[in-house]
């Protein structure tokens, strides 16, 4: 049996479920863009000066509406390790006015843009237990400041014997919030750390305040300053990529010794639960099979080598590695292998089968190998 086939059989056999995606651990970096909806509502919009308005018997709301616009964000976080995750934002919504409304009149010429940008502080969560053929959902809230920015929006609404226009040009910054759901494709096969994340972003902002001119027509008109008032919500969809720089790199290829040797190596994996080091059934199996084989081929020597998991200290598992050999060896000897054939080593979790973050528990490294020279 050659030490790939034995890597490959020890790991279905004692492997019933595949292992967990693993946590970010670090920095990383992200970006992404897509498309926004700015969600039309009420404003404190007069049609025209607000007092003059107010005499003409106008009302003193209205509503600006967008078409689909859109936007871009870029960030950058720390991953604890554990699925939770923290990161500072950039971002940037850009959507054209669609049409406006004054005093329930339809504006018969409207225009301009408005852009939103700023900056939140935001918390997430992977589900990495969740993981579904490699997709990663994730959740998320943040916090910080938006100005919302109105250029040239303009509208212009006509009345009987007069006609009210407005036009604003002017920014307000104030607090926002967000919430974030999402999920992350690993792109490990491209390079280490790369996922691309699908999302969706809700951001909303405290009530804006943004001064303008207004104009109304006909008798008792006149030119005069407004301010347009409203919260603003925002629905964004969004397509990205992020990239973890700690993400752990593909365990290196095991070179299979040539066919021609004379004494190729063989080699057995013997599996552990969780923070033990006693022998399952089929623990015992593999050794008994081991000690077969060693007899009958004549092995002059047998290493017997524990490893561990990346869960608890250095030295515990340095100390458990060392436990798990013994008992092997023990098992060796019961099956009628001498002990001065036998050398027994411990390397805790310094020489994984499979690179994981520090506080994953991953079965394929609790374990010894059984080599036969």
């Amino acid at each position: 049996m050659s030490l790939k086939k034995a890597l490959l059989a020890a790991t279905v056999l004692s492997l019933p479920v595949a292992a967990q995606a693993q946590p970010i651990t670090g920095l990383y970096i992200g970006a992404g863009a897509g498309a926004n909806y700015r969600v039309e509502n009420d404003n404190n919009l007069p049609a025209g000066p607000r007092q003059l308005a107010a005499n003409a018997g106008l009302q003193q709301n209205g509503k600006v509406e967008t078409n689909w616009g859109y936007v871009g964000v870029g960030s950058i976080g720390w991953g604890f390790g554990n699925g939770i995750r923290a990161e500072i934002e950039g971002n940037y919504r850009n959507n054209s006015v669609d049409t406006v409304t004054l005093s329930g009149r339809q504006a018969f010429s409207a225009g301009g843009t408005i852009h939103q940008y700023g900056v939140m502080a935001n918390a997430l969560y992977d589900f990495n237990q969740f993981n579904l053929a490699g997709f990663v959902p994730y959740v998320g809230v943040g916090a910080g400041y938006v100005w919302t920015d109105f250029r040239n929006v303009r509208g212009a609404s006509a009345f009987p014997g007069r006609t009210g226009s407005i036009r604003i040009d002017d920014r307000d910054g104030r607090f926002a919030y967000q919430g974030i759901a999402g999920v992350a494709y690993n792109l490990s096969s491209v390079a280490p750390g790369l996922a691309v994340t699908a999302e969706y972003r809700f951001l909303g902002t405290l009530e804006n305040k943004l001064d303008g001119r207004g104009t109304l027509t006909g008798a008792g008109g006149g030119t005069g300053p407004i301010r347009a008032e409203g919260e603003s919500y925002n629905h964004s969809i969004l397509l990205g990529l992020r990239y973890a720089f700690n993400a752990p790199r593909p365990a290196p290829v095991v070179a299979v010794a040539p066919a021609a040797a004379p004494a190729p190596a063989r080699t057995y994996l013997v599996f552990f639960d969780w923070d033990r080091a006693d022998l399952t059934d089929r623990a015992r199996q593999i050794i008994a099979e081991a000690a077969q084989n060693a007899q009958r081929v004549g092995s002059t020597r047998i290493e017997v080598s524990g490893h561990a998991d990346r869960t608890g200290t250095a030295q515990y598992n340095q100390r458990l590695s060392v436990r798990r050999a013994e008992a092997v060896a023990a098992e060796l000897g019961r099956r009628g292998i001498a002990r001065n054939q036998i050398t027994v080593q411990g390397f805790g979790f310094d020489r994984p089968l499979v690179p994981t973050a520090q506080g994953v528990r991953e079965p394929q490294n609790r374990r010894v190998e059984i080599v036969l020279r």
